[in-house]
């Protein structure tokens, strides 16, 4: 396995993570919130909230981190 295949690889990994991470921190917000209703106010995240937040950021640099690795592998 080459570093590329491993790099390709670790990158659909990480994406599909990502894109669970953000699909379960979806609130339930409403229609009107999703065609650009008033939004219910400012709240603070506590707990799992804070957490996956926090995950969500780590996930985000790594995937970043990986799609700069991989283009600068292929050059």
């Amino acid at each position: 396995m080459e570093l590329r295949d491993f790099l390709s690889l670790a990158q659909i990994i990480v994406s599909s993570l990502l894109i669970v991470l953000v699909l379960l921190q979806v609130r339930g917000t409403g229609f009107g919130a999703g065609l650009g209703g008033a939004d219910a106010g400012f709240r603070t995240r506590r707990g799992m909230q804070r957490s996956m937040h926090r995950l969500t950021i780590v996930v985000v640099a790594a995937f970043l981190s990986i799609a700069a690795w991989s283009v600068a592998a292929s050059g």
